[in-house]
């Protein structure tokens, strides 16, 4: 048992593609996409006390549920149970990732959660049973676990290793600050799509981000024309980074209303943040990089 804080990186995760199916019977939709982590995140704080407690700050913490529904809480109620230990700590969230916005961000501080506990409690589980834990709190929660670049199947439980990837890939992400339903934007695409196949798409390794870009055009994100149909500031976003110069792709990010530009180097992207900051001063907009 560790009577030390425990810090853990909560990273953002971006789909730089999504591809969707139609919904299955469970109401599930299989899932093809690949995903990185950019450097940006949330951090969890896991602390001894008499019972368990959370408590959030940071920018984004106005807004977020802290009760039982909080999915933090609910991966440290989870994990206690499954490990048989009384769950005497207390979380502390410092939520630096717009909230309901396609990047994962409770996912992984749910993520991140796990991985702080079993250090806290200095236990281990199986990978398989980690991920049983992880897919009961949200599809994301699995590939949160791991914050890697993979590829991502099934309905977010059937993780591979990711292609080549560039050693960086520099990035301008935007959010307009309207909170976007996961729920809702797949309800919508549920209406919108016609049930098409899922087929697996066979990604090429991309040492460069010019190799990068050039796959990625040929994908999609699924989620788009739904989420653009439920939410016209994401229109917006998206084409406030086309008009940035030297963006090479720009897509939502999961089920939004995040978006992202892609760039070669990070001071074009720094430079591009900057730009699009001083010309939409309300937005959140931050100019980062995935890493290997």
């Amino acid at each position: 048992m560790n009577h030390h804080p425990i810090l853990e990186r909560a990273l953002a995760k971006v789909n730089l593609f999504l591809h969707v199916g139609p919904a299955m019977e469970n109401g599930y939709h299989p899932l093809d996409s690949l995903v990185v982590f950019p450097r940006l995140a949330d951090q969890i704080t896991i602390s001894p006390a008499d019972d368990m407690s959370l408590s959030v700050s940071g920018p984004f913490a106005p807004g977020l549920e802290s009760g039982s529904e909080n999915l933090a809480l609910r991966a440290a109620h989870a994990l206690s149970e499954k490990l048989g230990i009384a769950p005497k700590l207390h979380i502390s969230l410092e939520k630096n990732l717009p909230i309901a916005s396609g990047i994962g961000g409770g996912s992984a501080d749910a993520a991140a959660t796990l991985r702080a506990l079993l250090r806290f409690w200095q236990a281990e589980l199986s990978d398989a049973a980690l991920n049983e834990i992880a897919l009961k709190l949200g599809s994301d929660v699995p590939c949160c676990i791991a914050s890697t670049p993979l590829r991502m199947s099934g309905v977010g439980e059937v993780l591979t290793k990711a292609p080549l990837l560039p050693p960086e890939i520099p990035m301008v992400m935007a959010n307009a600050g309207t909170p976007l339903s996961t729920a809702a934007v797949f309800k919508q695409f549920d209406r919108l799509e016609h049930a098409r196949a899922l087929q697996k798409h066979r990604f090429p390794d991309c040492g460069s981000m010019q190799a990068l870009s050039h796959a990625l055009a040929s994908c999609r994100n699924d989620l788009e024309p739904a989420a653009r149909a439920l939410c016209p500031d994401v229109n917006a976003v998206l084409l406030a980074l086309q008009a940035l110069p030297r963006a090479r792709l720009v897509r939502m990010a999961g089920s939004g209303g995040t978006c992202f530009a892609l760039f070669n180097t990070t001071l074009e992207a720094d430079a591009a943040a900057r730009n699009l900051q001083s010309a939409e001063p309300k937005w959140w907009v931050q100019s980062t990089c995935a890493i290997q």
